[in-house]
C-alpha cells in the first residue's frame, strides 16, 4: 500500500457520489433511450475481478442486442447498433459504474476489470494490476484503448500500479476526456471492441 491510497479511495466517495447525484438525470435519460431501442434489461450485469482477484459485479448501461440466431444476432458486430456505438464512443454507458466506485469495488482510476476467465491467463508480472482497485478509466485507456495490444495494455496497467499517485490520476482524467471528444482507440483493427485474450507467451 501507498500513503497516497487512503487519500485516493477518499477522492474515489467523493468524486464519485458527487458525479452519480449530478449525472442522475442523465442517467435516467438514457436509461429510458435504452428501453426503447434496446429492450430490457437496461443495464448490463456481469462478474468482474477486482483488487486481489476479488469477483464483484459491474453495472454498465446496454450497448448490445439480446443474442437471437433466428434473426442473425450472434456476434458482437451483429448486436451491436448505432446507439449503442455511441453510448460506447462517448463512455456514456459507464455511468452507472459509478455506483461501483461508491461501494469501493472499483475507483475512478484504475487498471480496467476484465473478464473473470483471463485471471488464469496473466503471466505473474501481469496478474499485478489487481494489486489495486480497477478503474473506471486508466493509464491503458488513455496510451490507445482498445487500439493497442493486450501486451501493451497490461505494461501500462503495471505501470499505473508503480506509479500511481494523485498527479498521475489528475492527468489521465484530463487524457480521458481529451479522448472521449475525439472519440479515439474505442476498438481493436477489425473488431467491434477488443478480441479475446488468450494469454502470453511466457518465457
Amino acid at each position: 500500500m501507498k500513503p497516497y491510497d487512503p487519500f485516493k479511495r477518499g477522492l474515489d466517495v467523493v468524486v464519485g457520489s458527487a458525479a452519480l447525484v449530478l449525472s442522475a438525470p442523465l442517467q435516467l435519460a438514457l436509461a429510458v433511450l435504452v428501453r426503447r431501442k434496446l429492450g430490457s434489461p437496461v443495464l448490463f450485469h456481469q462478474l468482474r475481478p477486482g483488487k486481489d482477484g476479488e469477483i464483484f459485479e459491474l453495472a454498465k448501461f446496454r450497448t448490445m442486442l439480446e443474442p437471437d440466431e433466428s434473426r442473425g444476432l450472434v456476434t458482437d458486430e451483429q448486436r451491436m447498433t448505432p446507439f449503442g456505438a455511441f453510448l460506447r464512443s462517448t463512455s456514456l454507458d459507464e455511468l452507472p459504474t459509478l455506483w461501483n466506485v461508491v461501494r469501493g469495488d472499483m475507483s475512478l482510476v484504475g487498471p480496467r476489470p476484465l473478464l473473470v476467465r483471463y485471471l488464469d491467463r496473466y503471466t505473474p508480472e501481469q496478474a499485478r494490476r489487481h494489486e489495486v482497485r480497477p478503474g473506471v478509466t486508466g493509464l491503458a485507456q488513455v496510451s490507445g484503448r482498445n487500439a493497442i495490444t493486450w501486451d501493451e495494455k497490461f505494461a501500462k496497467d503495471v505501470e499505473y500500479v508503480d506509479l500511481r499517485s494523485l498527479m498521475l490520476d489528475l492527468k489521465i482524467v484530463w487524457w480521458t476526456l481529451v479522448q472521449v471528444i475525439r472519440r479515439d482507440g474505442i476498438s481493436a483493427a477489425g473488431e467491434v471492441t477488443m478480441s479475446e485474450f488468450s494469454g502470453s507467451r511466457r518465457a
